[in-house]
């Protein structure tokens, strides 16, 4: 009966297995056992030690890797957040690298094999992985893998050949695993900080490199990164190209010119409203292409139901919806340096409504030229008192073409112009007279 309960406990997830003790009480319930429990005890101590599973020591060949992801804290940008980190290990040598992601995506599982296969100067014969979704898309009946489009698409670029190990054995590729617990006790011990993902991956690639000083267990006579030497004499050489490390998705701009990616969505110039687009997820960024031209590219964000504007890309349509101006979400928080804000009051004092359209206008200039050039074109105008569009535009030109500005008012008769007449006393007498009746 014993016997059979830790059998059946096989199956069972480890924190719902019999204890001892509960062993006991159901053979006293159930089968009106009247032993004592020291004999029950014992027993299944005895039979746990002789069912616990025996391994075979492995040789590991040159040129061929392990893959795992681990999970870990740092602390980015001043945030606390838990990082997805990715571990090559080289079995023969125990060279490793290590590189963290914001989440343990296909873009992340891509670009840590192209920075792994540069670190170590060609590509393993073969990698053995579990049976991590990224991979795998479904384990057939007879045990074969059916591989996910994105792996087979690397698989296909670099000519490596893929192993997995059995689902739940974490054991068949021991030394990767080993690499993970290794990795965030001596690489992110105490909590790693940096100002971004690339100042820490910075941070974790030397980190690799210094082991490769280190000597191991057993050898003696040669540092791993020694050992590493001979693993490079049997690695596949590199393409001549990396793998594009990005996730592709077909998606279709909706009218708020909104591209839904992840959960999250990204804005597109409103001239590319209700057209198909394919969507490329970086690690770090989103690209957005329509047919082959490039038309948005954004920071990746990795919250829930977030929303990335860029202004630039709405200034078109606010020109000609210039009542939405004011409630337009994409321009919040877009900050400008204060002379656009004094340009727009200037506009709006002496044409109104039309103010509004000229300041969209002028704002558009940044859809070509750089905010440094629009700037000093804007406080130009500003000292001049020229206040229009078509001011602005002439000086931004003009810097451009490094040319003096010819802002000359019969050429220009749209620029405003003030006449200012000399003061006379005869007129402050007719005031006066005129106040009197």
């Amino acid at each position: 009966m014993i016997d059979q309960i830790l059998e059946e406990d096989k199956s069972q997830p480890a924190k719902q297995q019999h204890t001892a003790k509960r062993i006991f009480e159901r053979l006293r319930d159930e089968h009106k056992y009247d032993g004592g429990v020291s004999i029950v005890r014992a027993y299944v101590h005895a039979q746990r030690q002789r069912l616990r599973e025996m391994f075979v020591p492995l040789r590991h060949d040159r040129g061929h890797a392990q893959v795992d992801f681990g999970e870990a804290l740092a602390v980015i940008a001043g945030e606390e957040c838990k990082i997805h980190f990715f571990a090559m290990d080289l079995p023969h040598s125990d060279a490793c690298l290590v590189q963290a992601y914001p989440a343990e995506s296909s873009d992340a599982f891509c670009e840590g094999h192209n920075v792994s296969f540069e670190f170590f100067g060609g590509v393993p014969r073969s990698i053995l992985y579990d049976n991590l979704k990224l991979a795998v898309a479904r384990i057939l009946g007879d045990g074969t893998r059916r591989r996910t489009r994105i792996f087979s698409e690397l698989q296909s670029h670099y000519l490596f050949a893929d192993r997995f190990g059995r689902p739940g054995k974490g054991n068949d590729k021991g030394k990767v695993e080993g690499l993970v617990g290794y990795a965030r006790r001596n690489f992110m011990v105490p909590i790693p900080r940096a100002a971004s993902f690339a100042e820490l991956n910075a941070q974790l690639l030397e980190c690799c490199r210094r082991r490769l000083n280190d000597r191991l267990r057993g050898h003696d006579d040669e540092t791993i990164g020694e050992r590493l030497v001979g693993d490079r004499e049997a690695l596949l050489p590199l393409p001549t190209t990396p793998y594009e490390a990005c996730e592709k998705k077909p998606a279709r701009v909706s009218s708020l010119s909104l591209v839904r990616y992840r959960s999250n969505d990204y804005s597109v110039p409103t001239a590319f409203g209700h057209r198909e687009v394919l969507v490329r997820g970086y690690v770090h960024e989103v690209v957005i292409a329509c047919a082959s031209e490039e038309i948005a590219r954004h920071a990746r964000s990795y919250a829930h139901e977030d929303f990335v504007f860029k202004p630039l890309h709405y200034l078109a349509l606010l020109e000609r919806k210039i009542g939405a101006l004011d409630q337009a979400a994409p321009l919040v928080g877009w900050q400008l340096p204060e002379e656009f804000a004094t340009l727009r009051r200037l506009l709006e004092a002496r044409l109104g409504k039309l103010g509004k359209r000229e300041f969209v206008q002028g704002l558009r200039l940044l859809e070509v030229f750089r905010l440094d050039d629009v700037l000093a074109a804007v406080r130009e105008a500003i000292a001049r008192g020229v206040i229009s569009f078509d001011a602005v535009k002439h000086l931004v030109l003009c810097r451009i073409e490094r040319r003096p500005p010819r802002l000359n008012l019969q050429v220009y008769p749209y620029l405003p112009q003030a006449t200012v007449a000399t003061t006379l006393a005869k007129s402050y007498l007719s005031l006066m007279a005129g106040a009197a009746s």
